[in-house]
């Protein structure tokens, strides 16, 4: 059918980031860092459980019997949200709420929400009852950075600061990624 054809040819018709992906680094020094961007079909939140089990599970030695040792070196989970869904979506509170549940926690999570104050298609004064995109990590003590997305230095020192923190702390950390669509809700228009 024509619905089918492009599946066929193995397309899935869907926006490249929604399909996750899997690459391997390796640095100069022949250290070697594996990126795992997770399969999210879709706008809804339901990845982050999955990405912070992910993490976890390569934190965990279960070499030896009993509880895993964890280091919470060997695995970083970061997500990245939606202006309406970070606040809007219960499963985000979910997963901040059981973030530091000993069977649960990974070192601190960095999140990132691409607010584009559009929201997915609504202004936010009709999408949620707080000033910011960001007010619900207030509730579970996770520092928040506000940050200018049209200023890309601006933007690396709040990356490098989110790193520091958690390396520190071992805490969550949320980076409110500040910019616009210049045209309006597509697909394709780069935030």
């Amino acid at each position: 059918s024509e619905g089918s054809r492009g599946i066929n040819f193995g397309w899935t018709g869907d926006v490249k980031y929604h399909l996750g992906a899997n690459r391997i680094i390796t640095e100069e020094n022949q250290k070697q860092v594996r990126v795992h961007l997770a399969n999210n079909p879709s706008h809804l939140e339901f990845v982050d459980p999955v990405v912070e089990g992910y993490a976890r599970a390569a934190q965990d030695n279960r070499s030896k019997s009993g509880y895993p040792e964890q280091d919470s070196n060997k695995a970083l989970a970061i997500l990245i949200h939606g202006d309406a869904a970070f606040p809007g979506e219960g499963v985000v509170a979910e997963t901040l709420n059981i973030s530091g549940l000993k069977g649960y926690h990974t070192g601190g999570t960095i999140h990132i929400i691409a607010n584009n104050l559009l929201g997915f298609t609504t202004d936010s004064t009709d999408s949620r009852s707080t000033r910011y995109a960001s007010d619900l990590a207030k509730g579970y003590e996770i520092p928040v950075i506000h940050v200018n997305a049209d200023d890309p230095e601006a933007c690396l020192d709040a990356v490098y600061f989110a790193c520091e923190y958690r390396k520190t702390f071992n805490k969550d950390v949320l980076i409110d990624l500040i910019g616009y669509r210049r045209y309006g809700h597509n697909e394709m228009d780069d935030p």
